[in-house]
């Protein structure tokens, strides 16, 4: 009903839905054309999203999503099975390899990272949850970025996960070892196949 509406919160709420969107990050002029707003107004909305931890400021002052929009979707059951399930996989392939391990959502020509397990190594790639792109090839999402590479592994089909999945490892081009890191992929998906997300799955915050 028009009295329940609050206009700063959906105003916020508006500034959050452009970034459901294969660009990553946004100018405070790009996020004016795409909402409407006054920068001024942008500015003050963005600064208590920012607080919160919704959005966040790179240094060249280009906005993307913060860890918030993530964290409170893992509350939902499904992603927390799907993290259960996923987590020791990813964390294995990171510390084995030394490189990253992700996992992937592919939505017809677009993929989104789901969770990520980092390497040790201040030269990694950093790539975060929620992340999305466009896919370069039509039967691969991985993902192309300067200096670095992407070996991607799709996950058997899954009625509890409504997308396709796929396992990947990134990391610098010069570094990672493209055989090396389809065969770690291919032995992690073969380990996941024989205990299936749609399996007894233990929930992490269930209570005993």
């Amino acid at each position: 009903m028009a009295q329940d509406r609050v206009e700063a919160v959906e105003r916020a709420l508006t500034i959050l839905e452009v970034f459901d969107n294969a660009q990553e990050r946004f100018s405070l002029a790009e996020l004016a054309t795409a909402t409407g707003f006054y920068k001024s107004t942008l500015l003050r909305l963005l600064g208590s999203l920012e607080r919160f931890d919704y959005v966040q400021r790179d240094r060249d002052g280009r906005y993307r999503l913060g860890h918030s929009p993530v964290r409170l979707a893992r509350r939902h059951l499904p992603q927390r099975r799907l993290e259960a399930w996923i987590r020791p996989a990813l964390e294995a392939l990171a510390e084995d390899s030394g490189e990253t391990a992700s996992l992937l959502a592919v939505e017809g020509r677009h993929a989104e990272c789901r969770l990520v397990a980092l390497a040790d190594s201040a030269l990694r790639h950093d790539l975060r949850p929620g992340t999305r792109w466009r896919t370069p090839e039509p039967d691969s999402p991985a993902l192309a970025f300067a200096g670095g590479c992407m070996i991607c592994r799709p996950l058997a089909e899954s009625p509890t996960v409504d997308l396709p999945l796929w396992l990947a490892l990134s990391g610098p081009a010069g570094r990672l070892d493209a055989a090396d890191a389809a065969s770690r992929l291919d032995a992690a998906v073969n380990a996941l196949a024989r205990r299936p997300l749609d399996g007894p799955t233990h929930d992490p915050e269930a209570t005993p």
